[in-house]
């Protein structure tokens, strides 16, 4: 028996992840940070242990999927279609002034319209797996800022399609009329299939009663469930995360599947981890230290000013300063789908390869950050409330 070299990459990759989470769990810090650190440790650009991003980074996307899966369970279609002034007009304002503050500055330097665009597209997305980490862990996701930021991201999810459409346009190319027209029709199956889950007083699945005493088979039964809705959304060229939430959906309405949460949040765990591991990867420290300057001043930028078109967007529709603000820090990191708007971008030499990394560099400091930020924001906000509280007792003394 020979020892398999993978053997020793794969524990050691373990141990950093085990260590590095286990130091920040000391400074109270997410676990989402630990494995986004543990990424840039392990990667091409630390210490090398991990040389296939590519597969990583599929691997990655399983946890996305399983994320999107299990905050399905807990979402409610019917107060899904019931928000969906902050869904729709909430996401179009949003892109809309993301793309117009890009304008002004395109506007100062020099940008081509492309060139435009295209930025404005990166900057508007953000990180659903932050987002939903985040939401989970904080027990926010039945509250009104977790309501509405999962509306936001999943409307975020569908306007990708048009988004990667226009750039390949602006790029030079041709829209696919096959392609858009498959798109079109996964959009009506997609709202079929959330109206029927609305109208439908029980859901009920097939073998749902079977499968509750054999634990082995639930496994796998759930697994089926959230890769094959996933697969169909695919199938149709749209987003798989997309098709996982309405698989969680679909078993969250169907009462007697209670046990899919318990046999899948394994996955869910591994998976995730997986995920940031892979997007810590693409920071390369030696760019982000030696232009560190402008990548800081980039980043401070994008966290402000999302957090401001975010904020102004939800007060417009109504909510409270207070919720407002919240809900803008928890939206304001760059999203992971913004890597591939990103290398769209590049491929099509709408921006140049330096420009391309300091999107790269940006992007993923932006989710390593988030966490500290809504942190900060939500100790600012509770610091202020207080403060009010006091005044107004003040004046009533």
């Amino acid at each position: 028996m020979h020892l398999d070299p993978l053997m020793l990459k794969l524990v050691a990759a373990l141990l950093v992840i085990l260590v590095v989470g286990l130091g920040l769990r000391i400074l109270k810090q997410p676990h989402v940070v630990g494995y986004l650190l543990a990424g840039v440790i392990l990667g091409p650009h630390g210490l090398s242990l991990v040389a296939d991003q590519h597969a990583v980074a599929r691997l990655g996307e399983f946890g996305v999927i399983f994320l999107l899966f299990f905050i399905g369970m807990e979402a409610s279609p019917k107060r899904l279609i019931a928000n969906w002034r902050v869904t729709v007009i909430g996401t179009f304002i949003q892109i809309s002034a993301s793309v117009g503050m890009i304008w002004i500055v395109g506007a100062m330097v020099g940008w081509s319209i492309a060139r435009i665009v295209l930025l404005g597209f990166v900057i508007s997305l953000s990180s659903t797996a932050v987002v939903l980490n985040y939401l989970h862990d904080s027990g926010r996701l039945r509250t009104k800022v977790g309501e509405d930021s999962i509306g936001v991201l999943l409307a975020q999810d569908l306007a990708i399609i048009p988004m990667l459409v226009v750039i390949g346009i602006l790029g030079g190319g041709q829209p696919d009329p096959h392609t858009i027209s498959l798109q079109a029709i996964g959009i009506v199956l997609v709202a079929g299939l959330l109206v029927w889950m609305v109208r439908s007083d029980r859901v009920r699945l097939p073998l749902g009663a079977r499968l509750r005493a054999d634990k082995e088979l639930q496994v796998f039964v759930a697994v089926l469930i959230c890769l094959g809705l996933a697969l169909i959304t695919g199938l149709f060229d749209l987003s798989t995360a997309l098709g996982a939430f309405l698989a969680g959906m679909l078993v969250g309405a169907a009462k007697e599947t209670h046990w899919v949460h318990q046999r899948l949040e394994p996955f869910r765990v591994v998976f995730v981890a997986i995920f940031f591991v892979s997007i810590g990867m693409l920071l390369d420290l030696g760019f982000v230290l030696e232009h560190w300057a402008m990548v800081v001043a980039l980043l401070l930028t994008v966290l402000v000013t999302k957090t401001g078109i975010n904020a102004v967007m939800f007060r417009s529709l109504g909510d409270t300063w207070r919720h407002a603000v919240l809900a803008g820090a928890v939206l304001a990191q760059i999203g992971e789908f913004s890597f591939v708007l990103a290398a769209a971008g590049a491929r099509t030499n709408l921006i140049t390869d330096f420009a391309y990394q300091v999107a790269i560099s940006v992007i993923a400091l932006s989710l390593l950050v988030s966490p500290a930020w809504i942190g900060g924001t939500l100790r600012l906000l509770k610091r202020n409330k207080a403060r009010a509280a006091q005044r107004a007792a003040n004046a009533q003394n």
